[in-house]
């Protein structure tokens, strides 16, 4: 059995910015971080499966904005190395949520001289800039509040309104410091802030292109091909209803009640798997008992 626990954690961390290498999360010792294990981002971000969920249906949601989609699509390479962009997304909230207050602020930095050479004009002629504020703003709220969705669904139905609202309290500290204004802190500002910005919000043929990019992707490994195929699907699945009409997808319930099946019936075995996992590290470098 360790034998194959351990080939299920080494292809999943394959996925994750620990690939990458650059950041180490058990040193220094006692450095709790930007947040600390105490903090709500620690729980949320810290389980592999509702996390992948989740950055899926945000990368979806972020290509419906079209400035946001022009910024990725003029200045990335995400059509030729899906799983390089995944694994530096994935890096920067690792080390933010769980890195030392060294890393955190390194790799804070980092996003923010890319953002700074980032800028176009979109195809209808309208100027964009990654470190525009409400752009920023925009990025920021598609992504945590799909993390945030996809735990309730995947993780831990019953967390408190008021846990769900520091959360998002929490995270803002990430996207203030990124250059975000006017940045939601509640569920209710979340609400409010994605109702006044969905009429921005379009599908076209760039945005079409990203899903299929998804869908065609090849997997690091066949053990990772339909864990990630569950993985797409479950992510489209989350998506709110209009971001899928928009894309022009559409569920039946049955459908949607399959999807969650399998996620919930794969989640157990990578979470039994994955033991040395950013979350985990970090809790050896705080001194703290294994989750």
């Amino acid at each position: 059995m360790e034998f194959i626990r351990r080939h299920i954690e080494t292809r999943v961390l394959s996925l994750t910015g620990l690939a990458i290498g650059g950041v180490d999360y058990e040193n220094p010792p006692g450095d709790p971080g930007l947040f600390g294990p105490e903090s709500v981002c620690w729980r949320v971000h810290g389980d592999f499966t509702s996390m992948m969920v989740g950055g899926i249906s945000a990368l979806l949601l972020q290509a419906l904005h079209p400035l946001a989609l022009s910024g990725v699509w003029d200045h990335s390479n995400f059509r030729e190395d899906l799983l390089g962009r995944l694994r530096r997304t994935g890096q920067f909230i690792s080390a933010t949520t769980f890195g030392s207050h060294a890393d955190a602020d390194r790799l804070i930095e980092r996003v923010k001289r890319i953002h700074a050479g980032v800028s176009g004009t979109t195809p209808d002629g309208r100027s964009y800039a990654a470190s525009d504020p409400d752009l920023l703003t925009w990025v920021h709220v598609a992504e945590v509040s799909s993390f945030l969705k996809s735990h309730l669904r995947y993780l831990n139905p019953n967390l408190p309104a008021a846990e769900q609202d520091r959360y998002y309290a929490e995270v803002a500290l990430i996207a203030e410091r990124l250059g975000a204004g006017d940045v939601p802190r509640s569920r209710a500002q979340i609400k409010a802030y994605l109702e006044r910005t969905s009429p921005q919000l379009q599908s076209d043929e760039r945005a079409l292109e990203i899903l299929q990019i998804l869908r065609t992707a090849p997997a690091p490994s066949p053990l990772l091909r339909p864990f990630g195929t569950l993985m797409l699907h479950a992510g489209v699945e989350l998506l709110p209803e209009w971001a899928q009409e928009m894309l022009g997808l559409t569920l039946s319930e049955s459908r949607r009640q399959l999807i969650r099946a399998g996620v919930r019936s794969t989640a157990p075995v990578v979470r039994w798997a994955v033991r040395s996992g950013s979350v985990h590290r970090a809790r050896r470098r705080m001194g703290l008992p294994p989750r």
